[in-house]
């Protein structure tokens, strides 16, 4: 192990990190204002660990003074998507964005690896603004299915056991675990527009749950005591028999109560 300063030296990769989740969760949240619906499920991020750093080096041979240019994934966010083709758009937003550069791509579920690994993986220069100034870090996003993921993650882990010697038993049964994972993901495609129905009516009628409690409370906020129980009361029936035609009912009659509360109160 060489004698740097290695908080100082991970420091830009760990701000690039938190800075990138930051980012890709806003992109996530705009886009299900946007468009109802967000393609990516949610991001982690994590800088290598100093040993991994030095294994990659020396797998590599990479010399000490070039880890910043010669090992691309010092800082890692991986973005998870529900369906295959959200991986695409995904892909394709990032491509557009001026606050990175794309350095290349990697393509592992049209070309998947040997192992069965399937991902996406784009390299990306990101600024980071450092007490001294901009410092350009190489940063590697992976982009992958729920299932993708859960795959990749079972044999880091066998790899890690066997120390990158897995058993011949055991690599075939990941590679058929892989193509099990790629058939479900298949599957969960071809049924994309009901499942997607189904998380669309589930929200909507959470949304018109809080926004009635949330309506009732107000109304207590203006003293409106009777109309907020008589509401309360009607909204235990109408949740009790499951009726979220009648609860969007509900919400507009009590906005309209809110609307007439606030006059009067202004008056």
């Amino acid at each position: 192990m060489d004698g740097r300063d290695w908080s100082l030296f991970l420091q830009p990769y760990e701000q690039a990190v938190e800075e990138l989740k930051v980012k890709f969760k806003t992109m996530r949240v705009e886009l299900k204002i946007r468009e109802a619906y967000a393609p990516i499920e949610f991001v982690t991020g994590r800088v290598k660990r100093i040993s991994s750093i030095l294994e990659k080096a020396k797998r590599l041979n990479v010399p000490a003074d070039k880890l910043d240019t010669g090992i691309e994934d010092i800082a890692g966010i991986r973005i998870m998507c529900q369906f295959v083709d959200d991986i695409i758009r995904v892909a394709s937003l990032i491509r557009s964005r001026k606050d990175l550069t794309l350095v290349y791509e990697k393509d592992y579920i049209t070309n998947f690896k040997d192992s069965g690994y399937r991902s996406y993986h784009m390299i990306v220069e990101y600024p980071v603004q450092t007490a001294l100034g901009y410092t350009k870090v190489l940063a590697e996003i992976q982009i992958r299915t729920l299932a993708m993921n859960f795959w990749a993650t079972i044999e880091h882990s066998l790899n890690y056991k066997f120390k990158e010697s897995l058993p011949e038993d055991v690599r075939a049964r990941l590679k058929k675990a892989s193509e099990a994972a790629f058939l479900l993901d298949n599957e969960m495609t071809s049924i994309r527009k009901e499942i997607l129905d189904a998380q669309t009516e589930f929200e909507e009628q959470s949304n018109v749950v809080s926004k009635v409690l949330k309506g009732i409370q107000d109304l207590y906020y203006f003293h409106r005591v009777r109309e907020a129980a008589q509401y309360q009361m009607k909204f235990n029936e109408l949740f009790e028999k499951e009726d979220y035609q009648g609860l969007s009912q509900l919400s507009s009659d009590i906005q309209l109560a809110i609307s007439k509360a606030k006059k009067a109160s202004q008056s």
